[in-house]
């Protein structure tokens, strides 16, 4: 008898990524397959390239469809209810109020000739879970993930292996809780959140979206930097941290060194609330092919010492902070790992 798969799918916007694990948990493969979600396109087409996406994975590792027994869809919210769109200002207006879970159930068990369980869940939320099943290995330890990105991404992962979704599917919004600026020497106005709060999110300090702020403020001790001088697009400036960081440059060192500062007191402010064993930190800043390890290893020291103050004592001694280890495959996997924890019941 073939084996039983389980897959993943990985939809944002604009790309979609496909994985799969076996029933042992296993993934298929660790290579990157990312399409195109044509949402522009309207809700027919992204289904049609979520099945199509996966003929190609099956394809690609020998697989066929009858050996698919469950699905997993990790999509961003928020949601209306479950499986079901809300609001988002990513995503065509069209798409708000648009029952994805149900159109999917459909058109997987038409491709498969038989009902197919899917599971539906935050993007977020999702990638926790792949991350938390390497992280904690063969020990029970819950585990918290904080992934800034474009934005930031959050999970918390009991020892069942499932992550927290909420009453509401809102679950770990965590990038939306505010940041203690008291305690950064901040004053003024907070940073504007693409959410609407007014209060400080965390996400507006620690992502993307932060550094232009950050570099509007920070560049004023730079007078002579050459990106004060500079009159490339904003866009392009905030592009080029990175990887001055990475150079020793000062300036950029610094927003970076801010940004680790705000992660450790949310790690700190986190662990009060949920007291996991592991919290794994992922993103641009943890990619293996686009940082140092010195880089990687000044950002997490950062956290790391932060945080610790404000921890219990005990949590001193025990929590551990890693780096993710997935990349962009995190979610993917994770939505098929739900699948497969849920067809055990």
């Amino acid at each position: 008898m073939s084996q039983k798969i389980f897959i993943g799918t990985d939809s944002g916007a604009t790309t979609t990524k496909f994985s799969a694990v076996r029933e042992s948990g296993e993934a298929v493969s660790t290579k990157l397959l990312q399409r195109t979600t044509q949402s522009e396109k309207g809700r027919e087409a992204v289904i049609s390239g979520w099945i199509a996406g996966i003929g190609e994975f099956l394809a690609q590792n020998d697989l066929g469809w009858s050996q698919v027994h469950g699905v997993g869809l990790a999509i961003p919210g928020p949601y209306e209810r479950y499986g079901v769109f809300g609001k988002s200002p990513n995503l065509p207006a069209s798409f708000c109020g648009w029952d994805v879970g149900a159109d999917y159930s459909d058109a997987l068990a038409k491709q498969v000739g038989r009902p197919v369980p899917l599971a539906v869940g935050n993007d977020g939320n999702y990638g926790g879970v792949a991350e938390a099943r390497l992280a904690r290995g063969d020990t029970k330890a819950s585990v918290a993930m904080l992934m800034p990105g474009s934005g930031l991404g959050a999970a918390f992962v009991g020892a069942d292996g499932l992550s927290l979704d909420g009453d509401t599917l809102a679950g770990m919004e965590a990038g939306h809780m505010p940041v203690p600026l008291h305690l950064l020497g901040l004053t003024g106005k907070p940073f504007p959140c693409g959410c609407g709060r007014d209060w400080g999110c965390v996400e507006a300090y620690t992502t993307i979206s932060s550094l232009p702020h950050l570099l509007a403020e920070k560049i004023l001790k730079y007078p002579d930097h050459e990106l004060a001088k500079s009159a490339a697009p904003i866009k392009e400036k905030i592009l080029s941290l990175r990887s001055r960081a990475q150079k020793g440059d000062a300036l950029a060192l610094e927003i970076f060194d801010f940004q680790a500062r705000v992660m450790g007191l949310h790690v700190a402010n986190l662990a009060m609330a949920l007291d996991p064993g592991i919290f794994v930190i992922g993103g641009g800043l943890m990619d293996h092919e686009a940082t140092t390890p010195e880089f990687r290893d000044r950002y997490l020291r950062l956290i790391r010492q932060t945080a610790r103050p404000y921890l219990w004592p005990q949590q001193r001694d025990t929590l551990k902070i890693v780096p993710a280890v997935l990349g962009d495959l995190s979610q993917a996997i994770g939505a098929a790992l739900v699948a497969l924890y849920q067809s055990r019941g």
